[in-house]
């Protein structure tokens, strides 16, 4: 069998430049915390356990990560999270060292930030590789300004020679500083080893803390080999610190989205113009107009458009509909589905429950909650269908609302097929309007109607001939 891998994730920081009272792992890249990206990760490459290192907000961090664990699972296997705390925060090595109950000997732990969230897991892949149960892998990257990294110090020059110590940046000599091969703070380690060497950490640095990466100067002793996976990429190795850096990565990781969108044959107007905070899965020949954001789980079928400044989350999409512009859609728990061939605004808005039908159309200013519209119905301007049932063929008129609510219970509208609702007309649930029955303009309908009938229910209009308006200033 392979060596069982363990994962610590050091997410005990308080992150200070954050400005936040937010724990700096919570906040939030791509619509997913930056620690559950990383959690995510781990799953990926079938770590059997995962353990958090948690210092501040632990509370706040311990309870967000059983609220995501299950998401990052995949479907054949769950990932085992522990906690342990590290208070007071005595450096790296010091956080590793609360972590050791937890880990058994026989694996590889690979050590994570959670605050790094776009490693990708053929990166760690190819990390334990090279660890293969026996070496210290130490996973690193060279920069061109490498200021505030630990160096990597090895034997010669050359990109070959054998990794003898990573050096902080403060303790580094001014030659050491002139090195751009940097320790990315991921690394993959025998337990067996970790444990030995972790025993013999001190904190005589500038910092007055324990280092993990001073093992490797202990593996180098015991002749353990140290061996370095070097990656150009240096996004899946940056970390968040501040808005600034947070807002970096954004933007990387939703130009990479956008790359990868277009690679699967997705024509976006503008790569820089489109956020995708969740999972969204296109069809063939999808066009996406800008600055649209696509949130929670979203799934598009052949020949969608999607207009410009569309909000779209907890969807699925079939082929053939467009979403006019400004339209808002969010499904929450419920979802929200829209069939084959509708048209749905400008400026309409599509709540949890709403289920449309082939060739809907959904006009502006017009908002659909818990309700079904079946084949070819239409509410092209606003308008209001809450709890209802739409049969085909419907013509739901401008300003008409359905009544759904008295106060404390929601009641179901039925509108049954080839219907006319007149404007401004008000259900007033519960109620059945029979089919191919018509309601005129104005109405206020509180009992069911029979199929085929005209129902108008509306006070008679009086005129009075000769009629003057009040006079500003007048008396009587």
């Amino acid at each position: 069998m392979a060596t069982p891998i363990d994962v610590v994730i050091m997410a005990a920081g308080k992150g200070t430049r954050m400005k936040s009272s937010l724990p700096k792992v919570l906040h939030r890249l791509g619509g997913k915390a930056l620690l559950a990206h990383v959690i995510e990760c781990a799953a990926s490459v079938s770590a059997r356990k995962a353990v958090v290192i948690t210092g501040h907000g632990a509370e706040t961090v311990e309870a967000a990560c059983h609220g995501f664990t299950q998401a990052a699972a995949s479907p054949d296997s769950k990932l085992d999270l522990k906690f342990a705390r590290q208070e007071p925060q005595l450096g790296t090595g010091h956080a590793v060292q609360q972590a050791l109950p937890l880990l058994a000997d026989d694996g590889v732990t690979l050590v994570l930030s959670g605050d790094v969230p776009l490693t990708q897991p053929a990166t760690l892949e190819a990390l334990i590789a090279q660890c293969d149960g026996q070496r210290l892998a130490l996973l690193t990257l060279t920069m061109a300004d490498p200021t505030g990294y630990g160096r990597i110090v090895r034997a010669g020059t050359e990109a070959s020679a054998q990794v003898r110590a990573i050096v902080e940046h403060k303790d580094a000599s001014a030659a050491q500083r002139e090195i751009r091969e940097i320790y990315s703070g991921i690394m993959a380690v025998p337990t067996r080893l970790l444990r030995a060497w972790l025993a013999r950490l001190d904190n005589k640095n500038a910092q007055g803390e324990y280092y993990l990466t001073d093992i490797v100067k202990f593996a180098v002793a015991d002749g353990v080999a140290v061996v370095a996976h070097q990656i150009t990429d240096a996004a899946q190795v940056a970390g968040v610190n501040s808005p600034v850096q947070l807002a970096e990565l954004e933007r990387v990781h939703q130009s990479r989205g956008a790359v990868a969108l277009m690679e699967q044959g997705v024509r976006l107007a503008d790569p820089a113009r489109l956020d995708v905070r969740g999972a969204l899965s296109c069809g063939q020949d999808v066009e996406i107009d800008v600055n649209c954001v696509f949130e929670g789980t979203v799934t598009l079928g052949n020949g969608v458009r999607i207009g410009a400044n569309c909000v779209i989350a907890n969807c699925t999409i079939a082929a053939g509909a467009v979403i006019h512009p400004f339209t808002h859609i969010d499904g929450e728990k419920l979802g929200v589905e829209v069939g084959e061939g509708a048209l749905i605004g400008p400026f309409a808005r599509l709540r949890p429950g709403a289920k449309l039908g082939a060739e809907v159309h959904i006009g502006n200013f017009v908002e659909v909650k818990n309700a079904t519209l079946a084949k070819g119905a239409k509410a092209n301007h606003l308008a209001y269908l809450g709890d209802a049932t739409v049969g085909e063929r419907v013509n739901y008129g401008a300003g008409s609302i359905t009544a759904n609510y008295d106060g404390a219970n929601k009641h179901r509208t039925v509108i049954e097929a080839d219907v006319h609702i007149g404007s401004n007309c008000v259900l007033v649930a519960p109620v059945t309007i029979g089919a191919g029955g018509t309601v005129g303009g104005g109405s206020t309908i509180t009992k069911s109607t029979p199929a085929g009938a005209l129902s108008v229910a509306r006070g008679k209009q009086v005129s009075l001939t000769n009629w003057s308006r009040p006079v500003k200033g007048s008396k009587g």
